[in-house]
């Protein structure tokens, strides 16, 4: 902690967050420059991710969603769990999960809305018709979507873990204990960032799978279906040990599901958080490339699909 910094009469909670939400301001800084680079150096699919990323952020939806999860947050703070000591666990538990999810619901409702409403208002043959190719057109979609979803999860993961950092000194001085020290606030939240970015991680496969079903199917189907993947990806694990020595019928559709669908079980933090146990960053990395490759994978078969789409 910087030395100037920890000096001043500050609560030791904020104090605790000096470098997170420094991480948080250069990681915002990083994003916009990302966002800058992308939109002019890849000229033809930036264009079509800038044009996305504003339809996404300028929508009620965007604010509705962000309002949500800051209130939801906040009274996470204030709820008595009753949990004899164990409150903080629960704080993160339920922050995270809602997080997740509002950044996924952003995301597949953006990713679901934004092809399959452009070819049937025809937007997507005028755009098409201009020098800007297919595959760029599917890949400035998904970036664009991302821009919308990474902003949201910077603003609420960022309010997120200061509620964190808060509820440690608030349980404290709830239970008549000594106040936490700088410190002991700073790792509460460092031990979560790993699961914040698992978090991130399934956002973003989410977001792949509807920009895919987009290519052919328009909203209301493509959200029923990305909600059966990931319904059907949390419990890959449960399904093929069940099939395990049964018909092979029963086995063979068992393997085939945890081949095409993705295992989403293996970004879920909740039981770490349950066990106190902090995801070690080795296991994020293999994460961050099981995550890459099947959304490169999606993308491909979003390309195919989107190959042959008769826009008239």
């Amino acid at each position: 902690m910087a030395p100037l910094f920890a000096a001043l009469s500050l609560p030791n909670w904020i104090k605790g967050l000096y470098y997170i939400d420094a991480g948080a301001v250069a990681a915002l800084v990083l994003f916009a420059a990302a966002v800058y680079l992308i939109h002019n150096y890849v000229p033809k699919a930036g264009a079509v991710a800038w044009v996305t990323a504003k339809e996404a952020l300028f929508q009620p939806l965007f604010v509705i969603l962000t309002l949500v999860g800051i209130f939801a947050l906040f009274i996470f703070l204030l709820i008595p769990y009753n949990t004899l000591g164990e409150d903080i666990k629960l704080v993160i538990t339920q922050g995270l999960t809602v997080v997740k999810l509002i950044a996924a619901f952003l995301a597949v409702w953006s990713a679901s809305s934004t092809i399959a409403d452009e070819i049937e208002g025809k937007t997507a043959l005028m755009a098409l018709a201009k020098p800007i190719s297919r595959r760029s057109f599917v890949i400035g979609k998904y970036l664009g979507v991302m821009i919308a979803v990474t902003l949201i999860f910077l603003v609420l993961g960022t309010f997120f873990l200061n509620t964190v950092s808060y509820k440690v000194v608030y349980d404290a001085r709830e239970s008549s204990k000594d106040i936490p020290t700088a410190i002991e606030c700073a790792q509460a939240v460092y031990d979560i960032l790993p699961d914040l970015a698992l978090a991130y991680l399934e956002t973003i496969i989410l977001a792949a799978i509807a920009i895919a079903i987009s290519t052919r199917l328009p909203l209301l189907p493509n959200l029923t279906i990305t909600l059966l993947i990931y319904l059907l990806g949390n419990l890959i694990p449960v399904i093929a040990q069940s099939s395990a020595n049964q018909l092979p019928l029963v086995e063979f559709i068992a393997r085939l599901t945890s081949a095409v669908i993705p295992c989403l079980d293996h970004f879920n933090m909740e039981t770490a958080v349950a066990m106190g146990r902090t995801l070690p960053w080795i296991y994020v990395g293999w994460a961050v490339l099981y995550a890459a490759l099947y959304c490169v994978a999606a993308l491909v078969v979003s390309l195919l699909l989107f190959e042959d789409r008769d826009m008239a």
